[in-house]
């Protein structure tokens, strides 16, 4: 499964989904991993671009993705190790 968000926090919102602490499709589908991400210079930004994603194909999705990424590496990973905390 695929799922678009947007938050003020990647950190904390990535700990949220892993251990099962917000409610909705990622919980139903255990969504675990991070696979992109994009940074944006403000929320109004962040909530266009998550319209236009969401509204993209299944297959411009995944290309959107294996273009950095094409073994689907958890990019969570990297956050973690430097040293951010997600609170």
């Amino acid at each position: 499964m695929l799922f678009t968000g947007v938050t003020n926090n990647l950190l904390r919102r990535h700990y949220e989904h892993t251990n099962g602490l917000t409610q909705g499709f990622t919980k139903w589908y255990q969504v675990k991993r991070l696979v992109y991400y994009e940074e944006t210079p403000s929320i109004e930004a962040a909530i266009t671009r998550e319209k236009q994603l969401k509204n993209w194909h299944r297959k411009w999705k995944i290309a959107l993705i294996e273009k950095d990424s094409p073994r689907w590496d958890d990019l969570s990973i990297g956050l973690l190790d430097s040293g951010s905390s997600p609170e």
